[in-house]
């Protein structure tokens, strides 16, 4: 996408075969690229979420294998790896499917050919991931398509709800839950976007807000509680979600307080989609209770960060804190949506009920033997 009409993806291999990120930790308020020069670079960018967003994590894990076996391509090195990568967060299947398919195409070579391999699968890995979503993109837009003409109302906007950050920034491009709302963008379909802010680390209003800003879209942030609020009055046409893990049955996981918007779109019969590309699938879990919610620091909750009200062109950026010293936080970084509160799942390869039945109409290779 572009950043000051100069195109840019998420993650990128440079021209000396280092790898370069967007530090998102430092958005909005600025734009700096970091580079990953190790396996521990991108473990680092993964745990403390320089990257996030479960797409772009899984890219940042098979670059990562590239980089942590430079120098020693043996079996003990690569599975060293390979696991200390798949540690790095718990929660996004994309984590483990990337080190996984690395793993399958390495493993059998002969070391001498292992580093050269690689690089060429994390490309393809990356180079996937744009056409799915971009694919995952123009199935979303017949959706918002279809309200806009259903309204015939030319002048007036589909209002669009979503949670966390599911654009560009969490992917390599395009975005999945924002995909389809840059391609009604560009169809010309005029689209307004109700972006929660997403506490406790408000990806909707660094991260979200930020990137509908670069595109020109209309846009207004929103406390994470206003949803249910807009949608009784009937400002919200429909919601569209990422999802950072897909249980077989088409439960999905995704930022803590998702549950309570699909709740809420359930009993205001507000559509509640679910955008994901097929590697953000877990045909390895029958249901989403069995999705492992990852538990982070508690200084996510007592602390927010930005850049202080009457701090000009200075920037100053840093953590305020915004609870008593001696007051503890609990803080579940995901929750899990039940297959029934979802109106569909949009996909790179069409839109299918949430249900195994429905993923597996898309995907029929994915079927047990």
């Amino acid at each position: 996408m572009l950043i000051n009409g100069t195109p840019y993806r998420s993650i990128w291999r440079t021209d000396e075969g280092r790898v370069k990120i967007i530090d998102q930790t430092r958005l909005p308020h600025r734009f700096e690229t970091v580079q990953l020069q190790t396996v521990e670079d991108a473990i680092t960018a993964i745990s403390d979420m320089l990257v996030r967003g479960a797409p772009l994590i899984g890219a940042t894990a098979a670059y990562g294998v590239c980089l942590g076996i430079v120098g020693d391509c043996s079996d003990n090195r690569l599975e060293t790896v390979c696991e200390g990568l798949t540690a790095a967060r718990p929660t996004a299947v994309n984590l483990r499917w990337a080190v996984q398919r690395m793993q399958a195409v390495l493993a059998p070579l002969p070391p001498v050919e292992r580093l050269a391999a690689a690089w060429l699968e994390a490309e393809d890995i990356n180079e996937e991931d744009v056409r799915a979503n971009e694919s995952l993109g123009e199935h979303g837009l017949g959706l918002i398509r279809k309200i806009y003409e259903e309204k015939n109302q030319p002048d007036q906007p589909v209002n669009i709800l979503t949670h966390c950050n599911a654009g560009w920034l969490a992917t390599v491009d395009w975005g999945t839950a924002l995909a389809p709302i840059y391609k009604a963008h560009a169809a010309g379909i005029p689209v307004h976007v109700w972006v929660d802010e997403t506490r406790p680390r408000n990806q909707g209003a660094h991260l979200t807000a930020w990137e509908l800003v670069g595109a020109g879209i209309d846009h207004h942030l929103i406390v994470d509680n206003s949803g249910g609020h807009l949608m009784q009055q009937g400002q919200v046409d429909l919601c569209i979600v990422g999802t950072d893990r897909t249980a077989a049955n088409g439960d999905v996981c995704n930022k803590i307080g998702t549950y309570l918007k699909a709740l809420a779109a359930m009993d205001n019969k507000v559509p509640f989609y679910v955008a994901l590309p097929g590697s953000t699938v877990d045909w390895t879990l029958d249901s989403g209770d069995l999705i492992p919610i990852e538990e982070r620091g508690e200084d996510e909750v007592l602390q927010v960060f930005g850049r202080q009200a009457d701090s000009g062109v200075g920037l100053e950026l840093g953590q305020v804190s915004i609870a008593p010293e001696q007051t503890r936080a609990a803080n579940p970084a995901f929750d899990v949506t039940p297959a029934r509160l979802v109106t569909a799942l949009i996909t790179e390869r069409g839109v299918c009920t949430a249900s195994r039945e429905g993923l597996l109409s898309l995907y029929p290779e994915s079927a047990q033997p």
